[in-house]
Protein backbone atom coordinates (compact mmCIF):
# COMPACT_ATOMS: atom_id res chain seq x y z
CA UNK A 1 0.00 0.00 0.00
CA UNK A 2 2.86 2.32 0.80
CA UNK A 3 4.55 1.62 -2.57
CA UNK A 4 1.28 2.33 -4.36
CA UNK A 5 0.91 5.58 -2.45
CA UNK A 6 4.43 6.69 -3.28
CA UNK A 7 3.85 6.01 -6.98
CA UNK A 8 0.46 7.75 -6.87
CA UNK A 9 1.94 10.98 -5.51
CA UNK A 10 5.19 10.82 -7.47
CA UNK A 11 6.09 13.15 -10.35
CA UNK A 12 7.94 10.35 -12.20
CA UNK A 13 6.73 9.70 -15.76
CA UNK A 14 7.68 8.17 -19.11
CA UNK A 15 6.33 11.23 -20.90
CA UNK A 16 8.43 14.28 -21.81
CA UNK A 17 7.89 17.42 -19.72
CA UNK A 18 7.94 19.98 -22.54
CA UNK A 19 5.11 22.24 -21.30
CA UNK A 20 5.87 25.22 -19.05
CA UNK A 21 3.60 27.67 -17.22
CA UNK A 22 2.84 29.60 -20.41
CA UNK A 23 1.84 26.44 -22.28
CA UNK A 24 -0.36 25.14 -19.44
CA UNK A 25 -1.96 28.59 -19.08
CA UNK A 26 -2.53 28.60 -22.85
CA UNK A 27 -4.21 25.21 -22.59
CA UNK A 28 -6.60 26.55 -19.92
CA UNK A 29 -7.43 29.62 -22.03
CA UNK A 30 -7.63 27.57 -25.20
CA UNK A 31 -9.96 24.99 -23.65
CA UNK A 32 -12.37 27.52 -22.15
CA UNK A 33 -12.66 30.10 -24.91
CA UNK A 34 -14.06 28.29 -27.89
CA UNK A 35 -17.54 28.25 -29.33
CA UNK A 36 -19.45 28.82 -26.10
CA UNK A 37 -19.18 32.57 -25.68
CA UNK A 38 -20.23 33.07 -29.31
CA UNK A 39 -23.24 30.73 -29.15
CA UNK A 40 -24.49 30.23 -25.59
CA UNK A 41 -25.63 33.82 -24.79
CA UNK A 42 -28.59 33.22 -27.15
CA UNK A 43 -30.06 30.10 -25.45
CA UNK A 44 -29.28 31.60 -22.04
CA UNK A 45 -31.22 34.80 -22.76
CA UNK A 46 -33.96 32.78 -24.45
CA UNK A 47 -34.31 30.63 -21.33
CA UNK A 48 -34.34 33.37 -18.67
CA UNK A 49 -35.74 36.35 -20.63
CA UNK A 50 -34.45 38.99 -18.20
CA UNK A 51 -31.21 40.94 -17.94
CA UNK A 52 -30.86 40.30 -14.20
CA UNK A 53 -31.12 36.53 -14.62
CA UNK A 54 -28.89 36.64 -17.72
CA UNK A 55 -26.08 38.16 -15.69
CA UNK A 56 -27.03 36.00 -12.70
CA UNK A 57 -26.49 32.82 -14.69
CA UNK A 58 -23.06 33.97 -15.88
CA UNK A 59 -22.06 35.03 -12.35
CA UNK A 60 -23.29 31.79 -10.77
CA UNK A 61 -21.44 29.80 -13.42
CA UNK A 62 -18.28 31.81 -12.76
CA UNK A 63 -18.49 31.35 -8.98
CA UNK A 64 -19.13 27.61 -9.28
CA UNK A 65 -16.26 27.28 -11.74
CA UNK A 66 -13.78 29.14 -9.54
CA UNK A 67 -14.75 27.19 -6.42
CA UNK A 68 -14.43 23.98 -8.41
CA UNK A 69 -10.98 25.08 -9.55
CA UNK A 70 -9.89 25.40 -5.90
CA UNK A 71 -10.84 21.72 -5.46
CA UNK A 72 -8.91 20.70 -8.57
CA UNK A 73 -5.88 22.68 -7.46
CA UNK A 74 -5.61 20.51 -4.34
CA UNK A 75 -6.14 17.33 -6.34
CA UNK A 76 -3.60 18.06 -9.06
CA UNK A 77 -0.85 19.15 -6.65
CA UNK A 78 -1.47 16.00 -4.65
CA UNK A 79 -1.63 13.68 -7.70
CA UNK A 80 0.34 15.19 -10.63
CA UNK A 81 -0.66 12.44 -13.10
CA UNK A 82 -2.01 12.61 -16.65
CA UNK A 83 -5.70 11.95 -17.23
CA UNK A 84 -7.17 14.78 -15.16
CA UNK A 85 -10.31 13.69 -13.26
CA UNK A 86 -9.66 10.06 -14.15
CA UNK A 87 -6.47 10.09 -12.04
CA UNK A 88 -8.28 11.53 -9.01
CA UNK A 89 -11.25 9.17 -9.24
CA UNK A 90 -8.82 6.25 -9.60
CA UNK A 91 -7.24 7.19 -6.27
CA UNK A 92 -10.52 7.86 -4.47
CA UNK A 93 -13.01 5.23 -5.63
CA UNK A 94 -13.30 1.57 -6.69
CA UNK A 95 -12.00 0.82 -10.20
CA UNK A 96 -15.47 0.35 -11.72
CA UNK A 97 -16.49 3.95 -11.00
CA UNK A 98 -13.23 5.26 -12.39
CA UNK A 99 -13.70 3.14 -15.48
CA UNK A 100 -17.27 4.35 -16.06
CA UNK A 101 -16.12 7.96 -15.78
CA UNK A 102 -13.48 7.39 -18.44
CA UNK A 103 -15.92 5.41 -20.60
CA UNK A 104 -18.46 8.25 -20.37
CA UNK A 105 -15.79 10.82 -21.20
CA UNK A 106 -14.88 8.92 -24.35
CA UNK A 107 -18.31 7.87 -25.59
CA UNK A 108 -20.44 10.77 -24.30
CA UNK A 109 -18.94 14.02 -23.07
CA UNK A 110 -15.41 14.78 -24.21
CA UNK A 111 -15.60 13.58 -27.80
CA UNK A 112 -19.05 15.18 -27.99
CA UNK A 113 -17.52 18.53 -27.06
CA UNK A 114 -14.89 18.14 -29.78
CA UNK A 115 -17.66 17.49 -32.32
CA UNK A 116 -19.72 20.47 -31.14
CA UNK A 117 -16.89 22.99 -31.39
CA UNK A 118 -15.72 21.65 -34.76
CA UNK A 119 -19.27 22.13 -36.02
CA UNK A 120 -19.29 25.77 -34.91
CA UNK A 121 -16.02 26.32 -36.79
CA UNK A 122 -17.70 25.01 -39.93
CA UNK A 123 -20.83 27.13 -39.40
CA UNK A 124 -18.88 30.36 -39.02
CA UNK A 125 -16.74 29.40 -42.00
CA UNK A 126 -19.99 29.25 -43.93
CA UNK A 127 -20.96 32.68 -42.58
CA UNK A 128 -17.65 34.13 -43.75
CA UNK A 129 -18.03 32.48 -47.15
CA UNK A 130 -21.56 33.89 -47.48
CA UNK A 131 -20.28 37.42 -46.83
CA UNK A 132 -18.12 37.18 -49.95
CA UNK A 133 -20.07 34.80 -52.21
CA UNK A 134 -23.56 36.02 -51.41
CA UNK A 135 -24.91 32.52 -50.71
CA UNK A 136 -23.89 29.76 -48.29
CA UNK A 137 -22.34 26.43 -49.13
CA UNK A 138 -24.27 23.26 -48.29
CA UNK A 139 -24.75 21.73 -44.87
CA UNK A 140 -23.01 18.61 -46.15
CA UNK A 141 -19.90 20.65 -46.92
CA UNK A 142 -20.08 22.12 -43.40
CA UNK A 143 -20.03 18.62 -41.96
CA UNK A 144 -17.04 17.60 -44.06
CA UNK A 145 -15.24 20.80 -43.07
CA UNK A 146 -15.82 20.01 -39.38
CA UNK A 147 -14.47 16.51 -39.94
CA UNK A 148 -11.43 18.03 -41.65
CA UNK A 149 -10.73 20.17 -38.59
CA UNK A 150 -10.88 17.17 -36.26
CA UNK A 151 -8.54 15.08 -38.36
CA UNK A 152 -6.03 17.78 -39.28
CA UNK A 153 -5.56 18.65 -35.61
CA UNK A 154 -5.40 14.98 -34.65
CA UNK A 155 -2.54 14.66 -37.14
CA UNK A 156 -0.69 17.68 -35.68
CA UNK A 157 -0.92 16.22 -32.19
CA UNK A 158 0.61 12.94 -33.36
CA UNK A 159 3.96 14.67 -33.95
CA UNK A 160 4.86 15.58 -30.37
CA UNK A 161 3.56 17.61 -27.48
CA UNK A 162 6.16 20.33 -28.04
CA UNK A 163 4.64 21.20 -31.42
CA UNK A 164 1.16 21.00 -29.90
CA UNK A 165 2.19 23.37 -27.10
CA UNK A 166 3.38 25.94 -29.64
CA UNK A 167 0.03 25.65 -31.41
CA UNK A 168 -1.74 26.30 -28.06
CA UNK A 169 0.36 29.43 -27.42
CA UNK A 170 -0.41 30.84 -30.85
CA UNK A 171 -4.15 30.25 -30.80
CA UNK A 172 -4.56 31.36 -27.17
CA UNK A 173 -2.99 34.69 -28.12
CA UNK A 174 -5.30 34.94 -31.14
CA UNK A 175 -8.31 34.17 -28.93
CA UNK A 176 -7.47 36.96 -26.49
CA UNK A 177 -6.91 39.45 -29.32
CA UNK A 178 -10.14 38.45 -31.07
CA UNK A 179 -12.35 38.63 -27.97
CA UNK A 180 -10.71 41.92 -26.97
CA UNK A 181 -11.38 43.30 -30.44
CA UNK A 182 -15.09 42.43 -30.22
CA UNK A 183 -15.35 44.15 -26.84
CA UNK A 184 -13.50 47.23 -28.06
CA UNK A 185 -15.48 47.59 -31.31
CA UNK A 186 -18.90 47.14 -29.68
CA UNK A 187 -18.17 49.68 -26.95
CA UNK A 188 -16.42 52.15 -29.24
CA UNK A 189 -19.55 52.59 -31.39
CA UNK A 190 -22.86 54.06 -30.33
CA UNK A 191 -25.07 51.61 -28.48
CA UNK A 192 -28.06 51.67 -26.15
CA UNK A 193 -27.60 51.85 -22.39
CA UNK A 194 -31.31 51.21 -21.86
CA UNK A 195 -30.74 47.64 -23.07
CA UNK A 196 -29.26 47.00 -19.61
CA UNK A 197 -32.38 48.22 -17.79
CA UNK A 198 -35.27 47.29 -20.11
CA UNK A 199 -36.77 44.00 -18.92
CA UNK A 200 -34.24 43.85 -16.10
CA UNK A 201 -36.41 41.74 -13.79
CA UNK A 202 -38.56 38.75 -14.82
CA UNK A 203 -42.28 39.39 -14.66
CA UNK A 204 -42.75 36.68 -12.02
CA UNK A 205 -40.58 34.51 -9.78
CA UNK A 206 -41.98 30.98 -9.79
CA UNK A 207 -40.78 27.40 -9.84
CA UNK A 208 -40.56 27.63 -13.63
CA UNK A 209 -38.21 30.60 -13.21
CA UNK A 210 -35.85 28.43 -11.18
CA UNK A 211 -36.07 25.69 -13.79
CA UNK A 212 -35.32 28.15 -16.58
CA UNK A 213 -32.19 29.24 -14.71
CA UNK A 214 -31.21 25.58 -14.51
CA UNK A 215 -31.66 25.23 -18.27
CA UNK A 216 -29.55 28.33 -18.85
CA UNK A 217 -26.84 27.01 -16.53
CA UNK A 218 -26.40 24.07 -18.89
CA UNK A 219 -25.06 26.42 -21.54
CA UNK A 220 -23.15 28.65 -19.13
CA UNK A 221 -21.28 25.66 -17.71
CA UNK A 222 -20.42 24.58 -21.23
CA UNK A 223 -19.08 28.06 -22.00
CA UNK A 224 -16.88 27.88 -18.88
CA UNK A 225 -15.94 24.23 -19.37
CA UNK A 226 -12.43 23.13 -20.16
CA UNK A 227 -10.64 24.96 -17.35
CA UNK A 228 -9.39 21.62 -16.01
CA UNK A 229 -7.76 20.87 -19.38
CA UNK A 230 -4.18 21.36 -18.22
CA UNK A 231 -4.59 18.58 -15.63
CA UNK A 232 -5.00 16.06 -18.45
CA UNK A 233 -1.36 16.58 -19.43
CA UNK A 234 0.04 16.81 -15.90
CA UNK A 235 2.89 14.42 -16.68
CA UNK A 236 4.04 16.64 -19.55
CA UNK A 237 4.12 19.89 -17.55
CA UNK A 238 7.31 21.16 -15.93
CA UNK A 239 7.07 21.65 -12.15
CA UNK A 240 3.40 20.53 -12.17
CA UNK A 241 2.76 21.22 -8.49
CA UNK A 242 3.39 24.92 -9.09
CA UNK A 243 2.47 25.51 -12.72
CA UNK A 244 -0.81 23.59 -12.89
CA UNK A 245 -2.81 25.25 -10.06
CA UNK A 246 -1.37 28.64 -10.99
CA UNK A 247 -2.36 28.28 -14.64
CA UNK A 248 -5.86 27.05 -13.77
CA UNK A 249 -6.74 29.84 -11.33
CA UNK A 250 -5.18 32.62 -13.43
CA UNK A 251 -6.83 31.29 -16.57
CA UNK A 252 -10.31 31.11 -15.03
CA UNK A 253 -10.04 34.57 -13.47
CA UNK A 254 -9.02 36.08 -16.80
CA UNK A 255 -11.81 34.34 -18.72
CA UNK A 256 -14.44 35.46 -16.19
CA UNK A 257 -13.55 39.10 -16.80
CA UNK A 258 -13.57 38.61 -20.57
CA UNK A 259 -16.96 36.89 -20.49
CA UNK A 260 -18.52 39.64 -18.40
CA UNK A 261 -17.13 42.26 -20.77
CA UNK A 262 -18.15 40.55 -24.02
CA UNK A 263 -21.69 39.80 -22.78
CA UNK A 264 -22.00 43.46 -21.83
CA UNK A 265 -20.74 44.39 -25.30
CA UNK A 266 -23.45 42.25 -26.89
CA UNK A 267 -26.08 43.84 -24.66
CA UNK A 268 -24.82 47.33 -25.45
CA UNK A 269 -25.48 46.76 -29.16
CA UNK A 270 -28.51 44.43 -29.00
CA UNK A 271 -31.67 44.41 -26.90
CA UNK A 272 -32.46 41.35 -24.75
CA UNK A 273 -35.14 40.33 -27.26
CA UNK A 274 -32.71 40.70 -30.15
CA UNK A 275 -30.16 38.52 -28.35
CA UNK A 276 -32.78 35.85 -27.65
CA UNK A 277 -33.86 35.86 -31.31
CA UNK A 278 -30.35 35.89 -32.76
CA UNK A 279 -28.78 32.91 -34.51
CA UNK A 280 -25.25 34.34 -34.18
CA UNK A 281 -25.18 36.96 -31.44
CA UNK A 282 -21.56 38.00 -31.92
CA UNK A 283 -22.10 38.41 -35.64
CA UNK A 284 -25.24 40.50 -35.11
CA UNK A 285 -23.59 42.71 -32.47
CA UNK A 286 -20.62 43.44 -34.72
CA UNK A 287 -22.86 44.17 -37.68
CA UNK A 288 -24.83 46.58 -35.52
CA UNK A 289 -21.59 48.30 -34.50
CA UNK A 290 -19.67 48.54 -37.79
CA UNK A 291 -21.86 47.02 -40.51
CA UNK A 292 -21.06 44.08 -42.79
CA UNK A 293 -17.35 44.36 -42.07
CA UNK A 294 -18.16 43.51 -38.47
CA UNK A 295 -19.77 40.24 -39.52
CA UNK A 296 -16.71 39.33 -41.57
CA UNK A 297 -14.36 40.09 -38.68
CA UNK A 298 -16.32 38.17 -36.09
CA UNK A 299 -16.71 35.15 -38.37
CA UNK A 300 -12.95 35.06 -38.82
CA UNK A 301 -12.45 35.50 -35.06
CA UNK A 302 -14.81 32.65 -34.17
CA UNK A 303 -13.12 30.41 -36.73
CA UNK A 304 -9.73 31.04 -35.12
CA UNK A 305 -11.12 30.59 -31.60
CA UNK A 306 -12.90 27.35 -32.34
CA UNK A 307 -9.98 25.95 -34.34
CA UNK A 308 -7.66 26.60 -31.41
CA UNK A 309 -10.19 25.15 -28.98
CA UNK A 310 -10.49 21.90 -30.93
CA UNK A 311 -6.69 21.75 -31.04
CA UNK A 312 -6.50 21.99 -27.26
CA UNK A 313 -9.25 19.43 -26.71
CA UNK A 314 -7.64 16.93 -29.06
CA UNK A 315 -4.32 17.34 -27.21
CA UNK A 316 -5.50 17.00 -23.63
CA UNK A 317 -8.33 14.50 -23.87
CA UNK A 318 -6.37 11.77 -25.60
CA UNK A 319 -4.20 11.57 -22.46
CA UNK A 320 -7.17 10.22 -20.51
CA UNK A 321 -7.68 7.27 -22.87
CA UNK A 322 -3.92 6.70 -22.74
CA UNK A 323 -3.94 6.72 -18.92
CA UNK A 324 -6.94 4.37 -18.75
CA UNK A 325 -5.46 1.91 -21.25
CA UNK A 326 -2.13 2.03 -19.41
CA UNK A 327 -4.02 0.92 -16.29
CA UNK A 328 -5.78 -1.92 -18.13
CA UNK A 329 -9.20 -0.21 -18.02
CA UNK A 330 -9.60 0.65 -21.71
CA UNK A 331 -8.70 -0.66 -25.15
CA UNK A 332 -5.08 -1.74 -24.71
CA UNK A 333 -3.63 -0.27 -27.96
CA UNK A 334 -4.51 3.22 -26.68
CA UNK A 335 -1.99 2.78 -23.87
CA UNK A 336 0.95 2.72 -26.29
CA UNK A 337 3.28 5.67 -26.99
CA UNK A 338 4.82 6.45 -30.33
CA UNK A 339 8.49 5.34 -30.08
CA UNK A 340 9.85 8.60 -31.50
CA UNK A 341 7.38 11.36 -30.56
CA UNK A 342 6.31 9.87 -27.20
CA UNK A 343 2.68 10.73 -27.93
CA UNK A 344 -0.37 8.43 -27.48
CA UNK A 345 -1.13 8.29 -31.21
CA UNK A 346 -3.52 5.33 -31.07
CA UNK A 347 -5.54 7.11 -28.39
CA UNK A 348 -5.59 10.21 -30.60
CA UNK A 349 -6.82 8.22 -33.61
CA UNK A 350 -9.52 6.40 -31.63
CA UNK A 351 -10.70 9.72 -30.20
CA UNK A 352 -10.89 11.24 -33.67
CA UNK A 353 -12.94 8.32 -34.98
CA UNK A 354 -15.59 8.48 -32.24
CA UNK A 355 -15.82 12.28 -32.36
CA UNK A 356 -16.46 11.94 -36.10
CA UNK A 357 -19.25 9.42 -35.47
CA UNK A 358 -20.95 11.75 -32.95
CA UNK A 359 -20.60 14.67 -35.36
CA UNK A 360 -22.25 12.71 -38.17
CA UNK A 361 -25.03 11.52 -35.83
CA UNK A 362 -26.00 15.03 -34.68
CA UNK A 363 -24.95 17.29 -37.56
CA UNK A 364 -28.28 17.32 -39.37
CA UNK A 365 -30.49 17.96 -36.32
CA UNK A 366 -32.32 21.30 -36.27
CA UNK A 367 -30.32 22.53 -33.27
CA UNK A 368 -27.26 20.30 -33.54
CA UNK A 369 -25.05 22.33 -31.22
CA UNK A 370 -27.57 22.46 -28.38
CA UNK A 371 -28.47 18.80 -28.97
CA UNK A 372 -24.89 17.71 -28.36
CA UNK A 373 -24.66 19.79 -25.16
CA UNK A 374 -27.96 18.37 -23.86
CA UNK A 375 -26.69 14.87 -24.64
CA UNK A 376 -23.67 15.00 -22.33
CA UNK A 377 -24.59 17.54 -19.61
CA UNK A 378 -26.32 15.15 -17.20
CA UNK A 379 -23.64 12.48 -17.40
CA UNK A 380 -20.89 15.06 -16.97
CA UNK A 381 -22.56 16.51 -13.87
CA UNK A 382 -22.78 13.07 -12.22
CA UNK A 383 -19.05 12.52 -12.53
CA UNK A 384 -18.20 16.14 -11.72
CA UNK A 385 -19.92 15.68 -8.38
CA UNK A 386 -17.88 12.57 -7.62
CA UNK A 387 -14.64 14.32 -8.68
CA UNK A 388 -15.21 17.29 -6.37
CA UNK A 389 -16.19 14.93 -3.56
CA UNK A 390 -12.86 13.16 -4.08
CA UNK A 391 -11.22 16.00 -2.14
CA UNK A 392 -13.00 14.81 1.03
CA UNK A 393 -12.51 11.12 0.20
CA UNK A 394 -8.76 11.48 -0.36
CA UNK A 395 -8.29 13.57 2.79
CA UNK A 396 -9.80 10.68 4.70
CA UNK A 397 -7.99 7.97 2.74
CA UNK A 398 -4.54 9.61 2.56
CA UNK A 399 -4.39 12.16 5.40
CA UNK A 400 -0.58 12.43 5.23
CA UNK A 401 -0.27 12.77 1.45
CA UNK A 402 1.61 15.82 0.10
CA UNK A 403 -0.78 18.72 -0.43
CA UNK A 404 1.20 21.79 -1.56
CA UNK A 405 -2.15 23.52 -2.05
CA UNK A 406 -5.29 23.00 0.05
CA UNK A 407 -8.81 24.06 -0.90
CA UNK A 408 -9.52 27.59 0.21
CA UNK A 409 -12.47 27.76 2.62
CA UNK A 410 -12.72 23.99 3.07
CA UNK A 411 -15.19 22.39 3.82
CA UNK A 412 -17.64 25.21 2.99
CA UNK A 413 -16.21 25.67 -0.49
CA UNK A 414 -16.71 22.01 -1.25
CA UNK A 415 -20.26 22.00 0.14
CA UNK A 416 -21.27 24.98 -2.01
CA UNK A 417 -19.81 23.37 -5.13
CA UNK A 418 -21.64 20.10 -4.48
CA UNK A 419 -24.99 21.82 -3.82
CA UNK A 420 -24.75 23.77 -7.10
CA UNK A 421 -23.75 20.67 -9.06
CA UNK A 422 -26.51 18.48 -7.59
CA UNK A 423 -29.13 21.14 -8.35
CA UNK A 424 -27.79 21.43 -11.89
CA UNK A 425 -27.80 17.65 -12.36
CA UNK A 426 -31.43 17.27 -11.30
CA UNK A 427 -32.57 20.24 -13.38
CA UNK A 428 -30.82 18.87 -16.44
CA UNK A 429 -32.43 15.46 -15.99
CA UNK A 430 -35.88 17.06 -15.80
CA UNK A 431 -35.49 19.57 -18.66
CA UNK A 432 -33.48 17.38 -21.08
CA UNK A 433 -34.71 13.92 -20.13
CA UNK A 434 -34.24 11.97 -23.37
CA UNK A 435 -30.78 13.30 -24.26
CA UNK A 436 -29.75 12.71 -20.63
CA UNK A 437 -31.11 9.17 -20.77
CA UNK A 438 -29.19 8.43 -23.97
CA UNK A 439 -25.95 9.64 -22.37
CA UNK A 440 -26.63 7.54 -19.27
CA UNK A 441 -27.36 4.41 -21.33
CA UNK A 442 -24.13 4.79 -23.31
CA UNK A 443 -22.25 5.24 -20.03
CA UNK A 444 -23.75 2.10 -18.51
CA UNK A 445 -22.92 0.17 -21.68
CA UNK A 446 -19.36 0.28 -20.39
CA UNK A 447 -20.35 -2.37 -17.84
CA UNK A 448 -20.39 -4.97 -20.63
CA UNK A 449 -16.78 -4.11 -21.47
CA UNK A 450 -15.73 -3.98 -17.82
CA UNK A 451 -17.23 -7.40 -17.04
CA UNK A 452 -16.48 -8.94 -20.45
CA UNK A 453 -14.21 -11.63 -18.94
CA UNK A 454 -16.81 -12.67 -16.39
CA UNK A 455 -19.55 -12.70 -19.04
CA UNK A 456 -17.40 -14.78 -21.39
CA UNK A 457 -16.81 -17.37 -18.67
CA UNK A 458 -20.56 -17.62 -17.99
CA UNK A 459 -21.27 -18.14 -21.68
CA UNK A 460 -18.60 -20.83 -21.99
CA UNK A 461 -19.91 -22.66 -18.96
CA UNK A 462 -23.43 -22.66 -20.35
Amino acid sequence: MQDQSEELFSESTELRRDLGLLESFSIVIGRIIGSGIFRTPVPIMLAVGAVSLFYGVWILGAVATLLGAFCYAELVTMIPKSGGPYAYLKAAYPPIWTFLRGWAMFFVSETGAIAAVALVFAEYSNSLYTSFAGEPFSRLFEVFLALGVIWSLTAVNCFGVGLSGQVQNFFSLIKLIAVGAVIFVCFSKAGELNHFTAGFWPQTFTWSTLMSVGVAMRYAFFAYSGWEGATYVAEEVKNPRRNLPLSIILGIAGVMLLYFAINSAYLYQLSPKAIAASKAVANDAMKMAVGTLGGVLISAAVMMNTFGNVSTQVLVKARTWYAMARDGLFFSPMGELHPRFKTPNKALLGQGMWASILLLAAAFAEHAYETIIDYFSFTSSVFNISTFAAVWVLRSKYPNAPRPYKVWGYPYTLIIVLVIQIWFMLTTLITAFWPSLLGAVLTLSGLFYYYRGWIAKKINRS
